[in-house]
């Protein structure tokens, strides 16, 4: 009896560890960028706090440094169910050609007058909204939470220290029309090339010039082929982490409320980190030979964006967009 005791027993604790087993969830989650940049370090934070609040139930598979593909192939397959990818952070215009028109808001050159102002958005009702907006449009992904690298400026091969320069320069831009607007108004000329693909191409002269945040700036060493940045800070570097309803659905719902509050210690964490990220960034920037130039009269560049104003707020989005604006400090 006793020895019949210890077997069922021991059919019992075998059961319920398979049972747990297979109650563990994987997710697979996308970075552009290296694990050790700003996002990676977003992304790792989140990963231990997912695992932590789940009681490691759900582990979160981070891919970072491009290893599954450019942001814009990674949420095509997302967005068309392919199943490779649960999750990944993007910037906030991907979703613009999924018909997320409202989020384009967001990617208006010169809206933002800091990270305050911002951060006043992200925690707003329209923030809220407009994090969610892959849902209302059903296209099958939703955002968890925001995020931001800093503003963005344009660098180069040979110094451009003014607006003038930036005529007829090829400047890799991501595959945005807001963005190419903004090149094109400028005088340059706007050029398409894979982010993975853009060291390359600025070290061998295909394009002269790109614009990222100056973390990203650094986290990918395109200091080191192309040194000259000047600082126009024509867009926040704003994006926000979005996961597959077909992921989320897989989820008990313990587990979707592990996520979420991982989600919103993750989001504190970016909103902490990345000032100081980039002042570390950009003094180890100079130290290893970059030149900042600084815009000291910001009114021309914006005036040469009054085209992609005039094109880009969505038609029936004007008083979102002024009550953005509006949330500035």
């Amino acid at each position: 009896m006793k020895k019949f005791l210890a077997i069922l027993l021991s059919a019992v604790v075998v059961f319920g560890a398979t049972a747990a087993l297979a109650d563990t969830v994987t997710l697979v989650y996308a970075e552009v960028n290296p694990i050790t940049s700003l996002m990676g370090q977003t992304a790792q934070f989140f990963a231990d706090k997912v695992a932590e609040y789940s009681g490691g139930t759900v582990a979160i598979d981070i891919q970072a440094g491009g290893a599954i593909g450019n942001e814009a192939d990674v949420v095509d397959g997302m967005v068309g169910g392919a199943g490779m990818v649960d999750m990944c952070r993007i910037s906030n215009f991907t979703l613009n050609a999924y018909g997320c028109t409202e989020i384009q808001l967001l990617s208006m050159p010169y809206t933002f007058t800091g990270r305050e102002h911002f951060w006043a958005f992200a925690a707003s009702d329209l923030g809220k909204e407009i994090l969610d907006d892959g849902n209302a449009k059903g296209i099958g992904v939703f955002g968890l939470f925001y995020v931001e690298e800093g503003f963005r400026s344009f660098f180069f091969k040979e110094p451009v220290m003014d607006i003038t320069g930036m005529a007829n320069k090829k400047i890799r831009v991501a595959p945005d029309p807001i963005m190419t607007g903004v090149v094109s108004g400028l005088g340059a000329n706007p050029t398409s090339v894979s982010f993975t693909e853009l060291y390359q191409a600025l070290n061998t002269g295909v394009v002269d010039g790109a614009e990222q945040p100056i973390a990203n700036y650094y986290s990918n060493r395109f200091h080191e082929v192309a040194p000259y940045m000047i600082l126009d800070q024509h867009t926040l570097g704003c994006g926000s982490v979005i996961i597959t309803n077909a992921a989320w659905d897989k989820l008990t719902a313990e587990q979707q409320d592990a996520i979420m509050k991982a989600s919103a210690d993750a989001s504190d964490f970016n909103k902490n980190l990345s000032a100081d990220y980039e002042a570390q960034a950009k003094e180890t920037l100079i130290a290893e030979g970059a030149t900042f130039y600084d815009v000291t009269d910001i009114a021309p560049w914006q005036a040469a964006c009054a085209e992609v104003y005039k094109t880009s707020i969505p038609a029936g989005y004007e008083d979102e967009y002024q009550a953005i604006l509006a949330m500035a400090p």
